[in-house]
């Protein structure tokens, strides 16, 4: 198996759990969460969520994109996009579990991983033209 399939396939399986995570995560909130946080908090949850699932997805695109478009960029936008779910979505989780707002220095260089994740993305798509020829 090429490397660059390889690295598809574990974009795509950690997407996959990610997605699941999320979704986890926004029914936690929803219905564990409401009437036990604030409503501010609540908020912060949902923020979470979101971005989970929405980066949850970016790496499945990563993968996808990797299996056509190998190169050390789709690596670089897996690993951001990865490391972007953990600072940003895991520090606001954190953050409304433990009421610990300290814990929001974290999240800015979560958004900042994501921001760097879909250049890397782009650029990857830019750089590595796919051969369309049979």
């Amino acid at each position: 198996m090429r490397a660059a399939d390889r690295w598809a396939r574990r974009w795509i399986a950690l997407g996959a759990v990610n997605g699941a995570l999320a979704v986890a995560a926004g029914a936690f909130g929803a219905h564990a969460l409401e009437g036990a946080v604030p409503d501010e908090r609540l908020a912060t949850w949902a923020t979470a969520a979101h971005y989970h699932a929405v980066h949850a997805l970016a790496l499945v695109a990563t993968g996808a994109a990797a299996a056509r478009l190998a190169g050390s960029w789709m690596r670089a936008a897996g690993w951001l996009f990865a490391v972007g779910i953990v600072l940003f979505a895991g520090s606001l989780y954190l953050l409304v579990w433990l009421d610990l707002p300290a814990l929001g220095a974290a999240t800015p260089l979560g958004g900042v991983a994501f921001l760097a994740g879909w250049g890397c993305l782009g650029a990857g798509a830019w750089a590595r033209t796919p051969d369309l020829d049979p």
